[in-house]
């Protein structure tokens, strides 16, 4: 009787342990698994950039990668939107600049900057500092997503983003948002992205 009570307890020890066991490797493995995908998806932007003959170091690249994927997850929009964008508005050139003073992978006017910089915590001493691309991407995805928030249209927000919101909102009134040059290449190539690389999140 002792030694099968002695059992009877042993076993429930290792059950328990078992239990345990699985638990703690189940956690581990979920908070790995999001950063695993990170990681995932950040190399599969970096190599996509390369395949676009991006002139950049790899540390650079992979700096570019990290912002737009960390500052899309944060506004929660999608990174390939960010990236259609970026190939648009400066053909993933850090040093591009317009002829309107427009600089960077995203194109950022100094006088929005200037603007939103204080409230997002991001030092703008001058222009060139919008050739940075971690204060580039973190501006024009925080502008990006602010304005899909206001127009609650995609065309409409890729259009003000273009020409500004001021001029944005006289055509704003239009069901599918206007569809100008910029938009349809934005579009096009979000498109492009899209069948390219992963969505940010690994069930969709």
């Amino acid at each position: 009787m002792q030694l099968g009570s002695e059992f009877k307890i042993l076993s429930i020890l290792v059950i328990t342990i078992i239990a345990i066991t699985f638990i703690a490797l189940t956690s581990v493995s979920a908070s790995g698994g999001e950063g695993g995908h990170e990681n995932i998806i950040t190399n599969e932007i970096i190599q996509y950039l390369k395949n676009k003959k991006v002139r950049a170091s790899d540390e650079k690249l992979k700096k570019i990668a990290m912002s737009v994927y960390e500052e899309a997850k944060d506004n929660e929009i999608d990174y390939r939107l960010v990236l259609a964008v970026m190939k648009v508005e400066s053909n993933f050139r850090s040093d591009a600049i317009s002829k309107k003073g427009a600089r960077g992978l995203l194109q950022i006017k100094p006088s929005l900057a200037k603007y939103v910089s204080k409230e997002m915590g991001v030092s703008i001493k001058s222009p060139k500092c919008l050739d940075e691309p971690e204060k580039n991407i973190r501006i024009g995805v925080s502008h990006l997503s602010w304005l899909i928030e206001k127009f609650e249209n995609l065309n409409a927000a890729l259009h003000a983003y273009n020409v500004g919101i001021g001029k944005a909102k006289k055509v704003a009134s239009e069901d599918d948002g206007p569809d100008t040059r910029f938009t349809r290449k934005v579009l096009a190539e979000y498109r492009l992205i899209k069948n390219a690389l992963p969505h940010s999140h690994p069930e969709q």
